[in-house]
């Protein structure tokens, strides 16, 4: 009799594991108990509480060598598919205040003619210069606009000292001052005056940003390399960065660091913002400060040095590199990468070599030849110039020239 009980007792245990064997596997295949219904396989259990394909992360997921292979290969054909990202553009921005629409024009010509990766222009001008800019550069031929886009803003100060930075120094320079203010949708940017004439592409300046270490968010030559002669060191009855100051004709900064920055000053203890430091820096030095703006950007980076790059000043070659004599180390080795016609030389006889490059550029239709549109013509003026010291150093005005008309030509030939 126990032999019979026991026997029954096992037959119901083993009726009952088979039971619940079977239930889970047809849970398991998502097929309705009974069900006629379409049957579907799950390659992975479901996550209670989790939506179809959601990885359960709560322990480490090991897929068979297959699966990893499909997961590699579809990884694959997703990135070839994407599109890449176009690369964001070089952002320039120049002032044109009064007179200077033409010439900011030619500036603006010389950086598209020359440059590789797209430019994004931003042109602050006075309202009446705005249409007159527009249909100048639209007038471009397509081949040059599709190589940049531009914008133009009117010029903007803060309301309550508008009327005070509008005067400083020249009519609408300090608005460089601002950009970080304005743009505050761009990370960094090239600030130029409109006097500024590139002669290699603003790419190869560009790639300082690259160059800058974690404290660094600008960059700009000095103003001068011969102490004996600079104007800072002798003159100025204010503070000013390292021996001889710089200049802020050409100023590349990173504006995101720029606007994130503590400022170190000599009107408070505590660091400022940028925009926290301007009017009462402008408040304390307006009755010692002579070249405006640019006075104010030395004062700042004469506290704060560990801010700024020093690049070369074959960037900024100014009339004061040969006027008495050459005195650029780097455009005596390399050439001038870029000009900078202060003083109004390319509209007067002082400087008749800074004139003829920047007539020759301004002169020369697109689509022509460059070597003989351009850089011909200007070696024939550039001879005539000789008779003074910046004439006599007119070849490091067409070294870089030559290899940057060189490229342009090639990339003509190609249809590029």
């Amino acid at each position: 009799m126990r032999r019979y009980i026991r026997a029954l007792l096992l037959c119901t245990v083993f009726a009952v594991f088979s039971g619940f064997y079977v239930y889970s596997k047809l849970l398991l295949s998502e097929v309705p108990v009974g069900g006629n219904g379409p049957k579907t396989a799950s390659l992975t259990p479901r996550v209670p509480g989790g939506r179809r394909g959601v990885v359960d992360k709560t322990r480490p997921q090991v897929p068979h060598w297959y699966n990893r292979y499909i997961m590699r290969q579809q990884g694959q054909i997703k990135a070839d598919d994407v599109p890449s990202a176009p690369e964001p553009p070089m952002h320039l921005a120049v002032v044109a205040c009064g007179d200077r629409l033409q010439e900011t024009l030619t500036m603006a010509k010389s950086a598209v003619l020359f440059s590789v990766k797209r430019l994004h222009v931003h042109i602050f001008a006075e309202d009446q210069l705005h249409a007159t800019f527009m249909e100048a550069l639209e007038s471009w031929p397509g081949f040059i606009r599709s190589k940049f886009n531009y914008t133009v803003y009117p010029i903007s100060f803060p309301s309550e000292n508008a009327a005070e930075w509008k005067k400083l120094f020249k009519p609408c320079a300090s608005q460089r001052l601002f950009l970080p203010l304005i743009l505050k949708h761009v990370d960094s940017i090239l600030y130029v005056d409109s006097d500024i004439l590139f002669l290699q592409p603003v790419d190869r300046l560009w790639s300082f940003l690259s160059d800058f270490n974690s404290t660094q968010l600008a960059a700009m030559a000095p103003e001068h390399e011969e102490p004996r002669i600079a104007w800072y060191n002798r003159f100025a009855r204010h503070p000013f960065y390292g021996r001889t100051g710089v200049n802020s004709g050409v100023m590349l900064m990173n504006m995101t660091r720029l606007r994130s920055m503590f400022f170190k000053n000599d009107m408070t203890s505590v660091g400022l913002h940028w925009e926290e430091l301007l009017m009462p820096l402008l408040q304390k030095y307006k009755l010692n400060i002579t070249w405006g703006d640019q006075d104010l950007l030395n004062i700042i980076f004469h506290h704060n040095p560990e801010c700024l790059l020093e690049f070369p000043c074959q960037w900024n070659y100014r009339p004061d590199h040969c006027i008495y004599g050459s005195n650029c180390a780097s455009a005596e080795e390399d050439g001038v990468y870029i000009l900078h016609g202060n003083r109004g030389v390319y509209h007067d006889g002082k400087q008749p070599a800074f004139r003829a490059v920047y007539e020759a550029i301004r002169e020369y239709p697109f689509g022509a030849d460059p070597l003989a549109a351009l850089l011909d013509p200007l070696e024939e003026e550039l001879l005539k110039t000789t008779h003074t010291y910046c004439g006599k150093s007119h070849p490091l005005f067409t070294k870089r020239l030559l290899h940057s008309l060189a490229n342009v030509r090639t990339k003509a030939a190609r249809g590029r």
